[in-house]
């Protein structure tokens, strides 16, 4: 139990550590990026079929 005068203790990290924290951080980024420009890409492709016979 931590007592209200009692200060949090923090984890430094070392510079590889946050060299190797950024580098996962855009990686995840990146696979996020990717998979919303593959359902947006999926969400086109099948609504496009739908569109020429709605016209036709």
């Amino acid at each position: 139990m931590m007592m209200a005068a009692e200060k949090p203790e923090f984890v430094t990290l070392t510079e590889s550590q946050k060299r190797a924290r950024r580098s996962r951080s855009i990686a995840i980024g990146l696979a996020l990026a990717a998979l919303v420009v593959i359902f947006y890409v999926a969400t086109i492709i099948k609504f496009v079929p739908a569109l020429y016979q709605h016209v036709m």
